[in-house]
């Protein structure tokens, strides 16, 4: 028989073993990722939580003037969009096409079947002013996105409107305006609402017969690009953002015949150039934006920078020269579409990419 010390350390002994159990089988039920990461703070959805919806929410508080605007547009927008919204050879325009009829009912006729209309515009298609807005503020300038204030997305937004005819020329855009301004846009009611894409249990708006297994062996691609067209803007490769893997094809040589017989991979690194003190030029050239208008070997918007490096490969103090034209900008040397100022561009940078340049762009 157990003495009355006996029992009680048994007591004990069982009382943990449970407890150890209990805890196990509590750790057993927990999620995976139960303690990994932390609730974002508020101040980090903030900065996230920027987009504008077509009911205006999320439209932060401020106003610009058709003037500001024409300013803004003059100084960051026009090298890329042209000074009345015209574009250029490189991106398709933002104004023309839409009447002051389109603005009275809220649908463009030129967007209606049979129109012989020849480019359809950014306020041709855009239904929501919000839409100008959203994008406006996140993405531009191109070399610079979200680096314009509120008050100069107001504005440069209240430009495009009045180029279109929707505001006069006097106009200021606000946060307390602009659901008016809303009403005159040119293609407001011109949004599609296909009910059955929107139903669980909804049949889509297409039949699709195309083969999706066991297909024959002399099936052809009907969509490809033209050899002709495949280096109209010179070699795409090499116009990719260095920003996340991204893959793509090089365009300067003619496609390929053979089949893909192989898993598709990540493009391998361009092998670069090494700038004056050991800075790699190309990766220079693309973080800060410099491809989006010049190709090493072709132009783009502006003049491809081997073309540059053998106009000037003979001008005396070359380098300082086109540190100059980087940080300042410049028109009239390569035509009548302008060099914009990159103040944003640092000092070192500037160099060793102006270094680069000089040394022939190879």
């Amino acid at each position: 028989m157990k003495s009355k010390f006996q029992q009680t350390l048994h007591a004990v002994a069982l009382t943990a073993v449970l407890a150890t159990l209990g805890t196990g089988a509590a750790l057993a039920q927990s999620k995976p990722w139960h303690d990994i990461g932390r609730d974002a703070k508020p101040a980090e959805i903030k900065a996230w939580d920027i987009d504008v919806r077509p009911d205006f929410k999320g439209l932060p508080k401020g106003s610009g003037s058709v003037s500001l605007g024409e300013e803004v547009w003059e100084g960051k927008c026009a090298s890329c969009h042209g000074t009345f919204g015209e574009s250029n050879e490189v991106f398709t325009p933002i104004v023309g096409g839409t009447t002051k009829a389109d603005i009275e009912r809220g649908r463009v006729k030129n967007l209606e079947e049979g129109s012989s209309y020849p480019q359809k515009t950014t306020m041709m298609k855009v239904a929501t002013v919000s839409t100008l807005w959203d994008y406006i503020n996140r993405a531009m300038p191109w070399n610079a996105p979200k680096s314009l204030s509120t008050d100069e997305v107001y504005g440069v937004v209240a430009y495009i409107l009045n180029l279109a005819e929707v505001v006069p020329a006097d106009y200021v855009l606000s946060d307390q305006n602009i659901a008016d301004v809303q009403k005159r846009m040119p293609n407001r009611n011109g949004m599609v609402f296909y009910e059955p894409l929107w139903r669980v249990d909804g049949k889509g708006d297409v039949k699709n017969v195309a083969c999706m297994k066991d297909c024959p062996t002399d099936a052809k691609i009907r969509s490809s690009l033209p050899g002709f067209a495949r280096d109209a803007h010179g070699n795409i490769q090499e116009q990719n953002r260095v920003i996340g893997p991204v893959r793509g094809a090089d365009t300067t040589k003619p496609a390929p015949t053979a089949p893909l017989t192989q898993k598709i991979s990540v493009a391998a690194p361009v092998v670069v150039a090494q700038a004056a003190g050991g800075s790699d030029a190309k990766a220079l050239l693309n973080s800060n934006s410099c491809t989006a208008c010049h190709g090493v070997n072709s132009k783009i918007v502006g003049p491809g920078f081997n073309e540059v490096a053998a106009k000037h490969k003979d001008k005396a103090g070359l380098q300082a020269y086109l540190i100059d034209k980087i940080k300042n900008g410049g028109a009239g040397v390569y035509g009548a579409i302008p060099m914009p100022a990159q103040p944003q561009v640092s000092d070192a940078d500037a160099t060793a990419i102006a270094a680069w340049i000089a040394a022939g762009a190879k």
